[in-house]
Protein backbone atom coordinates (compact mmCIF):
# COMPACT_ATOMS: atom_id res chain seq x y z
CA UNK A 1 0.00 0.00 0.00
CA UNK A 2 1.56 3.39 -0.84
CA UNK A 3 2.37 5.78 2.30
CA UNK A 4 -0.32 8.13 2.93
CA UNK A 5 0.07 11.35 1.21
CA UNK A 6 0.20 14.92 2.83
CA UNK A 7 -3.08 16.81 1.47
CA UNK A 8 -2.19 19.69 -1.17
CA UNK A 9 -4.49 22.05 0.51
CA UNK A 10 -6.13 25.09 -1.14
CA UNK A 11 -5.54 28.86 0.23
CA UNK A 12 -9.27 28.91 1.37
CA UNK A 13 -9.58 27.84 5.12
CA UNK A 14 -11.04 23.86 5.38
CA UNK A 15 -14.79 23.13 6.65
CA UNK A 16 -15.12 21.22 9.72
CA UNK A 17 -16.68 17.87 9.47
CA UNK A 18 -18.89 18.31 12.47
CA UNK A 19 -20.23 22.00 10.42
CA UNK A 20 -21.38 20.13 7.53
CA UNK A 21 -23.04 17.32 10.02
CA UNK A 22 -24.72 20.50 11.31
CA UNK A 23 -26.71 21.24 8.48
CA UNK A 24 -30.35 20.43 8.91
CA UNK A 25 -30.85 20.63 4.46
CA UNK A 26 -28.70 17.93 3.81
CA UNK A 27 -29.88 15.31 6.47
CA UNK A 28 -25.98 13.79 6.68
CA UNK A 29 -25.60 11.61 9.67
CA UNK A 30 -22.22 9.87 10.47
CA UNK A 31 -22.60 6.15 10.68
CA UNK A 32 -18.69 5.28 11.45
CA UNK A 33 -15.10 6.54 12.08
CA UNK A 34 -13.95 8.44 14.40
CA UNK A 35 -15.98 11.69 15.70
CA UNK A 36 -13.07 13.89 16.07
CA UNK A 37 -13.94 17.66 16.04
CA UNK A 38 -11.03 18.28 14.22
CA UNK A 39 -11.65 16.69 11.01
CA UNK A 40 -11.57 19.04 8.44
CA UNK A 41 -12.59 19.30 4.40
CA UNK A 42 -10.96 20.90 2.23
CA UNK A 43 -13.18 20.04 -1.28
CA UNK A 44 -15.78 17.73 -2.42
CA UNK A 45 -15.19 14.96 -4.71
CA UNK A 46 -17.91 12.47 -6.35
CA UNK A 47 -16.21 9.20 -8.19
CA UNK A 48 -17.50 5.91 -9.13
CA UNK A 49 -13.80 4.56 -9.96
CA UNK A 50 -13.21 1.46 -7.69
CA UNK A 51 -9.90 2.43 -6.73
CA UNK A 52 -10.09 6.59 -6.82
CA UNK A 53 -6.53 6.53 -5.08
CA UNK A 54 -4.87 8.10 -8.12
CA UNK A 55 -7.72 11.08 -8.65
CA UNK A 56 -7.53 12.25 -4.87
CA UNK A 57 -5.52 15.32 -4.13
CA UNK A 58 -6.13 14.68 0.05
CA UNK A 59 -8.76 16.72 2.27
CA UNK A 60 -11.57 15.29 0.36
CA UNK A 61 -14.78 14.45 1.21
CA UNK A 62 -15.44 12.05 -1.26
CA UNK A 63 -18.95 10.92 -2.39
CA UNK A 64 -20.19 7.94 -4.08
CA UNK A 65 -23.71 6.02 -4.45
CA UNK A 66 -21.87 2.91 -4.74
CA UNK A 67 -22.45 1.84 -8.27
CA UNK A 68 -18.53 0.35 -8.55
CA UNK A 69 -19.24 -2.28 -6.17
CA UNK A 70 -19.69 -5.11 -7.25
CA UNK A 71 -22.35 -7.93 -6.73
CA UNK A 72 -20.15 -10.34 -4.19
CA UNK A 73 -18.53 -7.37 -2.59
CA UNK A 74 -19.71 -8.23 0.97
CA UNK A 75 -17.74 -11.86 0.74
CA UNK A 76 -14.34 -10.89 0.27
CA UNK A 77 -11.56 -7.89 0.84
CA UNK A 78 -13.13 -5.34 -1.68
CA UNK A 79 -14.50 -2.87 0.80
CA UNK A 80 -10.89 -3.52 2.89
CA UNK A 81 -9.50 -2.23 -0.32
CA UNK A 82 -11.49 0.06 -1.32
CA UNK A 83 -11.55 2.11 1.95
CA UNK A 84 -7.77 1.56 2.58
CA UNK A 85 -6.53 3.23 -0.75
CA UNK A 86 -8.60 6.20 0.21
CA UNK A 87 -7.06 6.60 3.60
CA UNK A 88 -3.73 6.42 1.72
CA UNK A 89 -4.63 9.40 -0.79
CA UNK A 90 -5.14 11.49 2.42
CA UNK A 91 -9.38 11.68 1.43
CA UNK A 92 -10.69 13.11 5.13
CA UNK A 93 -14.23 11.42 4.76
CA UNK A 94 -16.56 9.44 2.92
CA UNK A 95 -20.04 9.96 2.29
CA UNK A 96 -22.46 7.08 0.53
CA UNK A 97 -25.96 8.20 -1.39
CA UNK A 98 -28.88 5.86 -0.49
CA UNK A 99 -29.59 6.32 -3.96
CA UNK A 100 -30.21 5.33 -6.72
CA UNK A 101 -28.56 1.95 -6.44
CA UNK A 102 -28.88 0.87 -3.06
CA UNK A 103 -31.28 1.22 -0.25
CA UNK A 104 -28.32 0.95 2.91
CA UNK A 105 -25.24 1.70 3.46
CA UNK A 106 -23.34 -1.87 3.05
CA UNK A 107 -22.17 -3.27 6.26
CA UNK A 108 -19.27 -4.45 5.45
CA UNK A 109 -18.32 -0.89 4.13
CA UNK A 110 -19.02 0.42 8.02
CA UNK A 111 -16.75 -2.58 9.51
CA UNK A 112 -14.38 -1.46 6.65
CA UNK A 113 -14.57 2.70 7.82
CA UNK A 114 -14.39 1.68 11.53
CA UNK A 115 -11.34 -0.26 10.95
CA UNK A 116 -9.25 1.87 8.93
CA UNK A 117 -10.37 5.21 11.12
CA UNK A 118 -12.34 6.96 8.63
CA UNK A 119 -15.51 9.14 8.89
CA UNK A 120 -18.67 7.26 7.02
CA UNK A 121 -21.53 9.63 6.38
CA UNK A 122 -24.83 8.34 5.17
CA UNK A 123 -26.34 10.50 2.44
CA UNK A 124 -30.10 10.60 2.21
CA UNK A 125 -32.07 9.93 -1.00
CA UNK A 126 -33.09 14.17 -1.03
CA UNK A 127 -29.70 14.88 -0.92
CA UNK A 128 -28.06 15.27 -4.08
CA UNK A 129 -24.04 15.56 -3.91
CA UNK A 130 -24.14 18.66 -5.73
CA UNK A 131 -26.51 20.14 -2.74
CA UNK A 132 -23.06 18.68 -0.36
CA UNK A 133 -20.54 20.32 -2.50
CA UNK A 134 -22.33 23.72 -3.00
CA UNK A 135 -22.57 23.29 1.27
CA UNK A 136 -18.85 22.44 1.25
CA UNK A 137 -17.68 25.88 -1.01
CA UNK A 138 -20.34 28.01 1.39
CA UNK A 139 -19.33 26.65 4.62
CA UNK A 140 -15.84 27.88 2.92
CA UNK A 141 -16.52 31.29 1.91
CA UNK A 142 -18.40 32.13 5.21
CA UNK A 143 -14.83 30.62 6.78
CA UNK A 144 -12.90 32.96 5.11
CA UNK A 145 -14.78 36.12 5.54
CA UNK A 146 -14.29 35.11 9.08
CA UNK A 147 -10.98 35.07 8.74
CA UNK A 148 -10.39 38.13 6.86
CA UNK A 149 -12.47 40.21 9.26
CA UNK A 150 -10.26 38.51 12.67
CA UNK A 151 -7.33 39.66 10.52
CA UNK A 152 -8.63 43.17 9.67
CA UNK A 153 -10.00 43.61 13.29
CA UNK A 154 -6.24 42.25 14.29
CA UNK A 155 -4.23 44.94 12.12
CA UNK A 156 -6.23 47.72 13.44
CA UNK A 157 -5.89 46.64 17.28
CA UNK A 158 -1.79 46.31 16.99
CA UNK A 159 -1.65 49.33 14.92
CA UNK A 160 -3.87 51.22 18.47
CA UNK A 161 -1.31 49.43 20.31
CA UNK A 162 1.90 50.79 18.32
CA UNK A 163 0.29 54.26 19.24
CA UNK A 164 0.51 54.21 23.52
CA UNK A 165 3.20 55.27 25.50
CA UNK A 166 4.91 52.17 26.07
CA UNK A 167 4.26 50.75 22.69
CA UNK A 168 6.30 47.31 22.17
CA UNK A 169 4.90 45.53 25.39
CA UNK A 170 1.49 47.01 24.22
CA UNK A 171 2.34 45.20 20.46
CA UNK A 172 3.33 42.33 21.94
CA UNK A 173 -0.02 41.70 24.61
CA UNK A 174 -2.39 42.43 21.39
CA UNK A 175 -0.16 39.90 19.28
CA UNK A 176 -0.63 37.07 21.91
CA UNK A 177 -3.87 38.20 22.96
CA UNK A 178 -4.84 37.91 19.00
CA UNK A 179 -3.49 34.89 18.90
CA UNK A 180 -4.16 32.88 21.53
CA UNK A 181 -0.19 31.98 22.95
CA UNK A 182 2.70 34.05 23.70
CA UNK A 183 4.51 36.71 21.92
CA UNK A 184 7.92 37.00 22.70
CA UNK A 185 10.58 39.84 21.08
CA UNK A 186 14.51 38.76 20.99
CA UNK A 187 17.19 40.90 21.07
CA UNK A 188 20.65 41.28 18.81
CA UNK A 189 22.34 39.04 21.35
CA UNK A 190 19.44 36.28 21.67
CA UNK A 191 17.99 37.24 25.14
CA UNK A 192 14.42 38.03 26.10
CA UNK A 193 13.60 41.73 25.78
CA UNK A 194 9.95 41.88 26.52
CA UNK A 195 7.06 39.08 26.49
CA UNK A 196 3.30 38.47 26.73
CA UNK A 197 0.48 35.93 26.70
CA UNK A 198 -0.52 32.90 28.32
CA UNK A 199 1.86 30.67 30.50
CA UNK A 200 3.97 28.42 27.67
CA UNK A 201 6.18 24.87 28.99
CA UNK A 202 9.74 26.43 29.59
CA UNK A 203 10.81 23.45 27.39
CA UNK A 204 8.80 25.20 24.21
CA UNK A 205 9.99 29.00 24.82
CA UNK A 206 13.74 27.21 24.82
CA UNK A 207 12.86 25.55 21.13
CA UNK A 208 11.38 29.13 20.43
CA UNK A 209 14.65 30.84 21.55
CA UNK A 210 16.65 28.59 19.46
CA UNK A 211 14.50 28.76 16.63
CA UNK A 212 15.02 32.73 16.62
CA UNK A 213 18.50 31.84 15.83
CA UNK A 214 17.46 30.58 12.49
CA UNK A 215 15.89 33.97 11.01
CA UNK A 216 18.91 36.10 13.13
CA UNK A 217 21.64 37.51 10.91
CA UNK A 218 24.54 35.36 10.87
CA UNK A 219 26.88 38.46 12.09
CA UNK A 220 24.69 38.94 15.22
CA UNK A 221 24.09 34.97 15.85
CA UNK A 222 24.68 34.11 19.27
CA UNK A 223 23.89 30.95 20.82
CA UNK A 224 20.36 31.62 23.36
CA UNK A 225 21.10 32.25 26.61
CA UNK A 226 19.50 29.16 29.15
CA UNK A 227 16.81 30.33 30.94
CA UNK A 228 17.18 30.81 34.66
CA UNK A 229 17.01 27.76 36.42
CA UNK A 230 17.48 25.38 33.52
CA UNK A 231 21.29 24.11 33.09
CA UNK A 232 22.90 24.56 29.67
CA UNK A 233 23.78 21.08 28.43
CA UNK A 234 26.95 20.87 27.01
CA UNK A 235 26.96 20.57 22.68
CA UNK A 236 28.20 17.11 23.12
CA UNK A 237 26.72 15.65 26.06
CA UNK A 238 24.79 12.94 25.58
CA UNK A 239 21.74 14.44 27.75
CA UNK A 240 21.19 17.14 24.63
CA UNK A 241 19.38 15.85 21.47
CA UNK A 242 18.90 18.18 19.13
CA UNK A 243 15.71 20.05 19.23
CA UNK A 244 13.50 20.01 15.71
CA UNK A 245 14.88 23.46 15.70
CA UNK A 246 18.33 23.07 15.87
CA UNK A 247 18.12 20.17 12.98
CA UNK A 248 16.38 23.19 10.97
CA UNK A 249 18.88 25.71 11.36
CA UNK A 250 21.46 25.94 8.92
CA UNK A 251 24.79 25.53 8.35
CA UNK A 252 26.68 28.80 10.03
CA UNK A 253 28.04 29.74 6.48
CA UNK A 254 24.76 29.67 4.47
CA UNK A 255 24.99 33.29 2.86
CA UNK A 256 21.22 34.02 2.88
CA UNK A 257 18.87 34.20 6.12
CA UNK A 258 15.41 33.38 6.22
CA UNK A 259 12.92 36.47 6.88
CA UNK A 260 10.76 33.89 8.86
CA UNK A 261 10.81 30.06 10.27
CA UNK A 262 8.14 27.71 11.47
CA UNK A 263 8.30 24.34 13.71
CA UNK A 264 6.46 22.34 16.32
CA UNK A 265 7.30 21.23 19.75
CA UNK A 266 4.85 19.02 21.04
CA UNK A 267 1.88 20.05 20.75
CA UNK A 268 3.26 23.92 20.51
CA UNK A 269 3.35 25.65 16.93
CA UNK A 270 6.52 28.06 16.85
CA UNK A 271 6.84 31.25 14.65
CA UNK A 272 9.59 33.60 14.41
CA UNK A 273 10.46 36.73 12.15
CA UNK A 274 13.19 38.82 11.47
CA UNK A 275 13.16 42.33 12.14
CA UNK A 276 13.96 45.50 10.45
CA UNK A 277 17.03 45.56 8.07
CA UNK A 278 19.03 42.80 9.57
CA UNK A 279 19.65 44.52 13.04
CA UNK A 280 19.50 40.81 15.04
CA UNK A 281 15.69 41.60 16.55
CA UNK A 282 13.58 38.71 15.81
CA UNK A 283 9.53 38.08 17.20
CA UNK A 284 8.88 34.64 18.28
CA UNK A 285 5.00 33.45 18.72
CA UNK A 286 4.08 29.73 20.70
CA UNK A 287 0.38 29.30 20.07
CA UNK A 288 -1.03 25.78 21.38
CA UNK A 289 -2.81 25.58 17.92
CA UNK A 290 -2.39 27.52 14.13
CA UNK A 291 -5.42 29.08 12.75
CA UNK A 292 -5.85 30.14 9.99
CA UNK A 293 -4.56 34.21 9.55
CA UNK A 294 -2.16 33.38 12.22
CA UNK A 295 0.68 34.38 10.23
CA UNK A 296 -0.95 37.37 8.43
CA UNK A 297 -1.44 38.78 11.24
CA UNK A 298 2.18 37.95 13.01
CA UNK A 299 3.31 39.58 9.91
CA UNK A 300 2.09 43.08 10.45
CA UNK A 301 2.98 42.47 14.34
CA UNK A 302 6.40 42.61 13.03
CA UNK A 303 6.12 45.12 10.72
CA UNK A 304 5.17 47.50 13.43
CA UNK A 305 8.01 45.96 15.81
CA UNK A 306 10.65 46.75 13.15
CA UNK A 307 9.88 50.25 13.32
CA UNK A 308 10.08 50.89 17.02
CA UNK A 309 12.90 48.64 17.39
CA UNK A 310 14.60 50.45 14.51
CA UNK A 311 14.02 53.25 16.43
CA UNK A 312 16.06 53.11 19.28
CA UNK A 313 18.36 50.39 17.69
CA UNK A 314 22.30 52.46 18.20
CA UNK A 315 20.31 55.74 19.29
CA UNK A 316 19.20 56.56 15.75
CA UNK A 317 16.03 57.56 16.71
CA UNK A 318 17.27 60.43 19.31
CA UNK A 319 19.83 61.39 16.25
CA UNK A 320 17.20 61.83 14.38
CA UNK A 321 14.83 63.69 16.40
CA UNK A 322 18.08 65.79 16.99
CA UNK A 323 18.02 66.30 13.30
CA UNK A 324 14.69 67.66 12.87
CA UNK A 325 15.22 70.18 15.86
CA UNK A 326 18.28 71.42 14.44
CA UNK A 327 16.70 71.76 10.91
CA UNK A 328 13.18 73.87 12.45
CA UNK A 329 16.00 75.61 14.28
CA UNK A 330 17.49 77.21 10.49
CA UNK A 331 20.46 74.92 10.87
CA UNK A 332 21.78 74.42 6.97
CA UNK A 333 21.49 70.53 5.49
CA UNK A 334 25.02 70.04 5.63
CA UNK A 335 25.54 70.43 9.11
CA UNK A 336 22.70 68.22 9.98
CA UNK A 337 23.02 65.03 7.67
CA UNK A 338 26.13 63.90 9.63
CA UNK A 339 23.49 62.75 12.15
CA UNK A 340 21.41 60.43 9.67
CA UNK A 341 24.70 58.93 8.62
CA UNK A 342 27.81 59.53 6.31
CA UNK A 343 28.44 59.70 2.97
CA UNK A 344 25.53 60.94 -0.37
CA UNK A 345 21.98 60.02 -0.29
CA UNK A 346 19.22 58.57 -2.52
CA UNK A 347 15.90 60.36 -2.83
CA UNK A 348 13.56 57.29 -3.19
CA UNK A 349 10.18 58.41 -4.81
CA UNK A 350 6.96 55.41 -5.07
CA UNK A 351 3.59 55.30 -5.53
CA UNK A 352 1.08 51.58 -4.87
CA UNK A 353 -0.04 50.15 -8.14
CA UNK A 354 -3.21 50.13 -6.13
CA UNK A 355 -4.76 51.68 -3.49
CA UNK A 356 -3.44 54.79 -2.15
CA UNK A 357 -0.52 54.31 0.30
CA UNK A 358 -1.33 54.24 4.34
CA UNK A 359 1.51 54.72 7.20
CA UNK A 360 2.15 51.22 7.68
CA UNK A 361 2.31 50.43 4.23
CA UNK A 362 5.11 53.60 3.58
CA UNK A 363 7.00 52.59 6.85
CA UNK A 364 7.30 48.68 5.26
CA UNK A 365 8.65 50.44 1.91
CA UNK A 366 11.31 52.52 3.99
CA UNK A 367 12.11 49.04 5.82
CA UNK A 368 12.38 46.86 2.79
CA UNK A 369 14.67 49.86 1.52
CA UNK A 370 16.77 50.26 4.42
CA UNK A 371 15.67 53.55 5.75
CA UNK A 372 13.38 54.73 8.35
CA UNK A 373 13.81 58.57 6.61
CA UNK A 374 9.71 57.86 5.44
CA UNK A 375 7.41 60.85 4.55
CA UNK A 376 4.11 59.56 3.40
CA UNK A 377 2.69 62.94 1.55
CA UNK A 378 -0.76 62.02 -0.48
CA UNK A 379 -0.38 58.55 -3.07
CA UNK A 380 3.51 59.36 -2.78
CA UNK A 381 5.87 57.70 -0.77
CA UNK A 382 9.27 59.76 -0.23
CA UNK A 383 12.31 57.77 1.25
CA UNK A 384 15.90 58.71 2.14
CA UNK A 385 18.44 56.38 1.57
CA UNK A 386 21.78 56.15 2.17
CA UNK A 387 23.74 55.85 -1.11
CA UNK A 388 25.70 52.68 -0.45
CA UNK A 389 22.14 51.10 -0.62
CA UNK A 390 21.25 50.05 -4.17
CA UNK A 391 17.20 50.36 -4.08
CA UNK A 392 15.96 47.46 -5.85
CA UNK A 393 12.10 47.22 -7.19
CA UNK A 394 9.63 46.35 -4.31
CA UNK A 395 6.39 44.19 -5.46
CA UNK A 396 3.14 46.50 -5.80
CA UNK A 397 5.24 49.63 -5.88
CA UNK A 398 6.79 51.87 -8.81
CA UNK A 399 9.75 53.85 -7.83
CA UNK A 400 11.48 56.85 -8.94
CA UNK A 401 15.49 56.95 -7.99
CA UNK A 402 17.64 59.87 -7.84
CA UNK A 403 21.45 60.40 -8.32
CA UNK A 404 23.33 60.19 -5.49
CA UNK A 405 24.06 63.97 -3.89
CA UNK A 406 24.95 65.37 -0.96
CA UNK A 407 22.58 67.47 1.95
CA UNK A 408 22.79 70.34 -0.29
CA UNK A 409 21.24 68.74 -3.75
CA UNK A 410 18.58 67.21 -1.32
CA UNK A 411 16.23 69.26 -3.01
CA UNK A 412 16.98 68.75 -6.99
CA UNK A 413 17.39 65.00 -6.13
CA UNK A 414 14.15 65.47 -5.06
CA UNK A 415 13.37 66.26 -8.43
CA UNK A 416 15.01 63.76 -10.12
CA UNK A 417 13.06 60.99 -7.81
CA UNK A 418 9.54 62.85 -9.53
CA UNK A 419 10.72 63.05 -13.23
CA UNK A 420 12.29 59.33 -12.94
CA UNK A 421 8.90 58.08 -11.33
CA UNK A 422 6.13 60.02 -13.46
CA UNK A 423 8.51 58.19 -16.47
CA UNK A 424 8.75 54.69 -14.34
CA UNK A 425 4.47 54.84 -14.39
CA UNK A 426 4.49 55.84 -18.09
CA UNK A 427 6.49 52.99 -19.42
CA UNK A 428 5.28 50.93 -16.67
CA UNK A 429 8.47 49.82 -15.21
CA UNK A 430 8.67 48.91 -11.78
CA UNK A 431 11.92 51.10 -11.35
CA UNK A 432 13.48 53.77 -13.01
CA UNK A 433 17.00 55.83 -12.04
CA UNK A 434 17.61 59.31 -12.81
CA UNK A 435 20.65 58.94 -15.54
CA UNK A 436 23.68 60.88 -13.88
CA UNK A 437 26.40 60.45 -16.81
CA UNK A 438 28.09 63.60 -18.54
CA UNK A 439 25.91 65.04 -21.46
CA UNK A 440 26.15 67.73 -23.71
CA UNK A 441 25.04 70.44 -21.18
CA UNK A 442 28.65 69.69 -19.42
CA UNK A 443 30.16 71.51 -21.84
CA UNK A 444 28.11 74.62 -20.58
CA UNK A 445 28.90 76.98 -18.05
CA UNK A 446 26.01 76.30 -15.30
CA UNK A 447 25.71 79.99 -14.94
CA UNK A 448 25.34 80.34 -18.87
CA UNK A 449 22.53 77.63 -19.24
CA UNK A 450 20.59 78.80 -16.31
CA UNK A 451 20.56 82.01 -17.98
CA UNK A 452 19.78 80.73 -21.26
CA UNK A 453 16.66 78.24 -20.11
CA UNK A 454 15.17 81.27 -18.05
CA UNK A 455 15.04 83.62 -21.04
CA UNK A 456 13.82 80.77 -23.45
CA UNK A 457 11.16 79.34 -21.62
CA UNK A 458 9.94 83.26 -20.12
CA UNK A 459 7.12 82.68 -21.73
CA UNK A 460 5.99 79.81 -20.16
CA UNK A 461 6.79 81.65 -16.19
CA UNK A 462 4.33 81.77 -13.56
CA UNK A 463 2.27 78.11 -15.41
CA UNK A 464 4.33 75.14 -13.77
CA UNK A 465 1.22 73.10 -15.17
CA UNK A 466 2.38 73.91 -19.03
CA UNK A 467 5.94 73.33 -18.27
CA UNK A 468 6.12 69.94 -16.11
CA UNK A 469 3.96 68.41 -19.33
CA UNK A 470 6.11 70.21 -22.00
CA UNK A 471 8.76 68.32 -19.66
CA UNK A 472 7.01 65.01 -19.63
CA UNK A 473 6.11 65.11 -22.91
CA UNK A 474 9.35 65.37 -24.22
CA UNK A 475 10.76 63.02 -21.83
CA UNK A 476 8.60 60.45 -23.21
CA UNK A 477 9.24 61.15 -27.12
CA UNK A 478 6.25 63.23 -27.86
CA UNK A 479 3.69 59.55 -26.60
CA UNK A 480 0.58 61.87 -25.59
CA UNK A 481 -1.02 58.31 -23.86
CA UNK A 482 2.15 57.71 -21.79
CA UNK A 483 2.28 61.17 -20.99
CA UNK A 484 -1.42 61.24 -19.24
CA UNK A 485 -0.62 58.21 -17.80
CA UNK A 486 2.43 60.15 -15.86
CA UNK A 487 0.21 63.21 -15.29
CA UNK A 488 -2.83 61.43 -14.43
CA UNK A 489 -4.71 63.89 -16.47
CA UNK A 490 -6.77 63.17 -20.00
CA UNK A 491 -4.81 62.95 -23.15
CA UNK A 492 -6.75 65.58 -24.64
CA UNK A 493 -5.68 68.18 -21.97
CA UNK A 494 -2.08 66.76 -22.99
CA UNK A 495 -2.57 67.82 -26.30
CA UNK A 496 -3.98 71.59 -25.19
CA UNK A 497 -1.24 72.09 -23.18
CA UNK A 498 1.39 71.10 -25.92
CA UNK A 499 -0.66 73.40 -27.96
CA UNK A 500 -0.08 76.16 -25.44
CA UNK A 501 2.91 75.37 -25.05
CA UNK A 502 3.88 76.08 -29.12
CA UNK A 503 1.59 78.81 -29.20
CA UNK A 504 3.59 80.66 -25.87
CA UNK A 505 7.13 79.59 -27.66
CA UNK A 506 5.97 80.36 -30.98
CA UNK A 507 7.54 77.22 -31.40
CA UNK A 508 7.65 74.35 -33.93
CA UNK A 509 7.63 71.57 -31.46
CA UNK A 510 7.41 68.87 -34.34
CA UNK A 511 11.37 70.14 -35.33
CA UNK A 512 13.58 68.04 -33.58
CA UNK A 513 15.76 71.20 -33.48
CA UNK A 514 13.25 72.87 -31.16
CA UNK A 515 12.94 69.46 -29.03
CA UNK A 516 16.24 69.56 -28.28
CA UNK A 517 16.89 72.76 -27.19
CA UNK A 518 13.59 72.81 -25.23
CA UNK A 519 15.00 69.49 -23.20
CA UNK A 520 18.35 71.27 -22.31
CA UNK A 521 16.56 74.09 -21.28
CA UNK A 522 13.78 72.34 -19.37
CA UNK A 523 16.93 70.34 -17.77
CA UNK A 524 18.09 73.27 -16.19
CA UNK A 525 15.08 74.90 -14.47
Amino acid sequence: MPETITPAVPPTPPVPLQALLAREDLGLRQIAGPEDPGTVIHWAHTSEMADPYPYLLGGELLLTAGVHIPEAAGSGTYFDDYVSRIVAAGGAALGFGLAPVHDTVPRALVAACERYGLPLLEVPPQTTFSGVARAVWQLMAQARLAELRRVTEAQQSLAAAASRPDPVPSVLRQLAQRLGGRAVLYGPDGTEIAGAGRETPESALAALAELAGVVRPARRAATAPARPGRPSPSPGSAAAPATPAARKRPAAATPATPASATDTHGPTHLAVYALGAGEGFVLGVAVPRREPGDHTIASVAAVLLSLLTGEHQGGRGAARSSALVRLLLGAPPEEVAPLLGPGEWLVVRARPEAQAPDAVAASALGAALGSPLVDLAGDVVRVLVPADRDPGPQPGWTLGVSAATGPREWPAADTQAARALARARATRTALVRHAARPALEDLVPRADAETHARTLLAPLAGQPALAETLRTWLSLHGSWDRTAVALDVHRNTVRQRIARCAALLAADLDDPDVRMELWFALRQS
